[in-house]
């Protein structure tokens, strides 16, 4: 519906649009540790979820309780909603924003949360379509750079792990792509390599980028190592999960390499590709880089709920 501040993709922020996130996520950190605000105490946020999720909903219920408001929802929305009668999304979306003033949608098909924003009365947050897009997860890697590089441009990105499937790492090459001097590099085995897609929205942007399946060659000279999981779920075939499972761990070994201040990132759960003994490393952001989705996500609950576009 027209009006509404729906956040669907990462290719609808522009940089301006990114500092002024950040800059409000920053005073977030403040009413969070604070002990949250009274800012919207009649308004309601539904959480639809279709996928099994722990960061992404916990952080988002907490979200809206720390500014105020109230939650419902499902964490299993595909056995307990009435999706397993045969209702469409765009009928269960029409009933929901009747209920709320806020929805956040995660969903197993590509391009659900476009379906939801397109028949809903209140805003719509997309929470990981499938293996397209999660641009709430990669705002908040992004703004775990920024807090602990200072800057994002003048950095080399290495991604790693699963890049057809791993939505995040699509989202964060999207907002990448609002940065100047930015160097990507895809790592990944053969079967999971970055879609045609994101390295054509890439090169319309003169983003720079590599494709290799060589970690260690280029450990020495990135800044931020971005490891993702082999998503044995989204493969088509158990042959096909092998091809890729197990081919690149973060260990000791590989922290000997890097540089002191290189930077871990990983959007979790984690599956054996960041070994235990690297947690304990300056280096290992990931488990900041979770504490960080909660005040994005208190900042983008504020902005759908009072911008209106």
């Amino acid at each position: 519906m027209s009006g509404l501040y729906h956040v669907l993709g990462a290719k609808q922020f522009d940089r301006k649009e990114l500092e002024e996130l950040f800059a409000s996520a920053k005073g977030m950190e403040q009413v969070a540790q604070g002990g949250g605000s009274n800012r919207f105490p009649n308004k309601i946020m539904s959480t639809l979820f279709f996928e099994a999720s722990t960061r992404t909903r916990f952080s988002f219920e907490s979200a809206m309780h720390r500014l105020g408001g109230r939650v419902i929802g499902t964490e299993n929305a595909s056995q307990f909603s009435s999706t397993i009668k045969g209702e469409t999304l765009e009928d269960t979306i029409r009933i929901i924003s009747g209920y709320s003033d806020l929805i956040v949608l995660r969903h197993t098909e590509i391009g659900a949360a476009k379906r939801a924003a397109a028949v809903s009365d209140v805003p719509v947050i997309n929470a990981g379509d499938g293996s397209g897009e999660h641009p709430t997860q990669a705002l908040l890697d992004l703004y775990t750079i920024q807090k602990e590089f200072g800057r994002i441009d003048g950095l080399h990105i290495a991604m790693i792990g699963d890049l057809t499937y791993g939505r995040t790492v699509h989202s964060l090459s999207y907002l990448l792509a609002n940065y100047r001097d930015v160097h990507l590099s895809f790592i990944s085995p053969d079967n999971v390599r970055i879609p045609t897609y994101v390295k054509k929205y890439l090169d319309e942007n003169g983003i720079s980028y590599q494709e290799t399946i060589d970690l260690e060659g280029i450990a020495k000279t990135a800044d931020v190592f971005y490891q993702t999981r082999i998503q044995k779920e989204r493969f088509p075939s158990p042959e096909e999960y092998s091809k890729a499972e197990g081919k690149y761990i973060i260990d000791r070994k590989l922290l000997d390499t890097i540089k002191a201040e290189a930077m871990i990132l990983h959007p979790l759960p984690r599956a054996g590709e960041i070994h235990p003994e690297v947690d304990a490393d300056p280096r290992a952001a990931y488990f900041r880089q979770a504490q960080s989705g909660l005040y994005i996500r208190m900042a983008l609950v504020e902005k759908c709920l009072t911008t209106m576009k």
